[in-house]
């Protein structure tokens, strides 16, 4: 039985179009769950209650919030990439290669996998720590894909800061958490579709 030498492994930037479907799935449910996981332990850390934090709250206005916002989000988009060139809001084709082929269902999943784990880091516990605006600044770098442009940069801080600020008036992560699930979601359906025709 050959021996594992850890000085064998060989970390290279790897380019998306390198990456099959396959591995491009694992990553993105990889990041996902670390994600998960660093936003858990760091929530532990600043002794919040999980359960409390993810209880619904007694009415359902933060639903109003979280889709109204994300309906502006998805008309300010759809404005956006009307009249701006399609180069100016590249992402390097991951959106692409992430929803283009992928059946609804999976469209779904995916969203809702990111808004969960996306919001508990970000707003459970970095915007408890930081506040909404230097949330929204790390947010926007972690989306490295959008940084070579402004447009996609300043859009992604801004969605973020919306979420943050959502999740200030509505007291609850579930109104960000559904803003992003849409959002994601409504686009997802868009670049598949659009594909298609």
């Amino acid at each position: 039985m050959k021996k594992f030498d850890i000085r064998n492994i060989r970390i290279r930037k790897v380019n998306v179009d390198e990456l099959d479907d396959r591995m491009l799935l694992i990553n993105l449910y990889v990041t996902q769950a670390l994600t998960f996981i660093i936003g858990f332990i760091w929530i532990l850390f600043q002794h919040q209650n999980f359960l409390e934090l993810f209880a619904f709250p007694a009415t359902f206005h933060f639903a109003a919030w979280g889709l109204l916002f994300a309906g502006g989000v998805i008309l300010v988009d759809l404005l956006i990439s009307r009249w701006v060139p399609e180069e100016a809001a590249d992402d390097g084709g991951v959106n692409e290669r992430i929803f283009g082929n992928r059946p609804i269902w999976h469209i779904g999943l995916l969203s809702l996998v990111v808004a969960i784990c996306e919001e508990l880091l970000f707003r459970g516990a970095i915007q408890h720590a930081i506040g909404p605006y230097w949330t929204s600044i790390i947010f926007a770098a972690i989306h490295v894909r959008y940084l070579r442009h402004w447009i996609p940069t300043g859009l992604v801080f801004s969605i973020s800061y919306g979420l943050g600020w959502i999740y200030i008036q509505s007291g609850s992560i579930w109104a960000p958490i559904i803003a992003h699930f849409v959002i994601d979601f409504v686009m997802g359906l868009i670049i598949r579709f659009r594909r298609e025709s």
